[in-house]
């Protein structure tokens, strides 16, 4: 008798461990059961995935949903819309909302919002800070926990761990993967003199590279010391990224698609204070120097940083203007037309966003195109030629730092789990998200 899947994605160029080629791929219960010509199967759906290509679900790994306490702004609904919608399967959310989620019950209260509401599967990070470092050992390993996040110099919300001793007091208690946002809070407190009062080119002179590289070398040095494994967000200097090449043993690190993509000073000329993000845009040269380490394979992930606010709180005269802009549904475009382009291959490209991951976090049953994994997919279309447009994005705020972009490459469909959660740029399943399995707590406590 010919196999039966409950879906058959099928026709599709399939990129993978094996490489790239024409396949079909079967779904049981979830998770991928068979890759191969399945011409003789039936199945109960059919995806016809002809003329497309088909990538492991790509997994934002950082991600400000903004909820509780910052809804205006982006909830859990609305900013994994616009994940599912960008063709992102899978995301990590940040801490710092309000109340900020540094202890057990904030941190159950954002896996009940999301329950029934979030599009996409999802995990949450603990914030770490002086006062609650003994108990992140406990916290890292509640279900649906991505691990620790560290912020070395201020950002948006309060979140702060400043010192080397309450740092190596965070990095001595657990055993995941911290991420870390690494700038240095004294030399950040002394930048704010290359403040210039509305002139939003003035914010890579506030936050200047110096206080990332010096930040990045004190968190290598306690890394070391301590026996920690961390992951450096949102790296933005060349000079980071020849650091982080003498520290493989204990580092890991992300960029992302704004730092690759845009530069100073034109981003400020154009955008004014919707270019404005922690760290910041900074010139060519630093931005040449992120690409050498996505070609030398130093950089381990893509990261969109989707850190909305609303247009009104970003036309505020610098620097009242806040830090952040949204990504999550741009991603794959950017990405893509990077890898259009030229810039990298679309093997590269997997590897940052779904392989990479799962290196990293040590996701469980994610980041994989391969029988026995969840069948996350990816499905784009790698002729597409579309403008991005603000009136496109789901996220609340409703812009993009990319509104006008010509992208080579675009997402046309988004698959968790088996079931087809995006086609054609609808939504078509609503709220069917579910926490991330991770292999180091997969026996945490509920």
């Amino acid at each position: 008798m010919p196999e039966t899947f409950d879906l058959i994605v099928r026709g599709g160029e399939v990129v993978n461990h094996a490489g790239r080629g024409l396949a079909d791929i079967g779904v049981r219960a979830g998770r991928i059961a068979a890759i191969g010509d399945l011409g003789q199967a039936s199945a109960g759906e059919v995806f016809d995935a002809g003329g497309l290509t088909v990538l492991p679900g790509v997994i934002d790994t950082h991600v400000h949903f903004r909820e509780p306490g910052l809804e205006w702004k982006e909830d859990l609904e609305s900013g994994s819309r616009a994940a599912v919608l960008g063709g992102v399967t899978a995301v990590f959310e940040m801490p710092n909302t309000d109340p900020t989620t540094t202890g057990a019950e904030a941190f159950a209260d954002k896996i009940a919002r999301a329950a029934g509401r979030a599009h996409c599967d999802h995990a949450f990070y603990v914030g770490a800070t002086g006062e609650n470092a003994r108990s992140l050992a406990e916290l890292e390993r509640l279900p649906g926990c991505s691990g620790v996040k560290v912020f070395m110099g201020s950002s948006t919300g309060p979140l702060l761990v400043a010192d080397d001793l309450d740092l190596r007091e965070v990095l001595e208690h657990g055993r995941r993967r911290v991420a870390v946002h690494s700038e240095d809070e004294c030399c950040l407190t002394e930048g704010r003199s290359q403040v210039r009062l509305g002139v939003w080119a003035s914010h890579p002179f506030a936050r200047a590279a110096a206080c990332a590289i010096k930040s990045t070398e004190r968190l290598m040095r306690l890394a070391h010391e301590t026996g920690r494994r961390v992951h450096v967000l949102h790296v933005t200097t060349a000079e980071e990224i020849e650091l982080l090449g003498d520290h493989k043993d204990v580092a890991t690190c992300e960029v992302t698609p704004q730092h690759l993509t845009l530069a100073a000073p034109e981003v400020y000329e154009r955008l004014q204070g919707l270019g404005q993000m922690n760290p910041p845009i900074r010139d060519a040269r630093h931005r040449a120097g992120l690409w050498r380490g996505i070609a030398d394979g130093l950089v381990d992930a893509i990261g969109s940083d989707h850190a909305p606010h609303t247009l009104e709180e970003k036309a505020k005269p610098y620097p009242a203007s806040p830090s952040g802009m949204p990504g999550v549904q741009t991603l794959v475009p950017v990405m893509l037309t990077h890898v259009a382009e030229g810039r990298l291959t679309l093997e590269r490209f997997v590897d940052l966003t779904s392989a990479g991951p799962q290196r990293i976090f040590g996701l469980s049953g994610k980041g994989r195109l391969a029988v026995g994994w969840d069948a996350d997919l990816t499905i784009v279309d790698l002729k597409a030629r579309r403008t991005i447009h603000n009136a496109e994005m789901a996220s609340r705020v409703g812009w993009t730092p990319f509104d006008g972009m010509q992208a080579k490459g675009w997402a046309m469909a988004t698959l968790i789990r088996g079931r087809v959660v995006m086609q054609g740029g609808e939504v078509v399943a609503e709220g069917r998200g579910e926490p991330i399995r991770f292999l180091e707590n997969l026996g945490g406590r509920p």
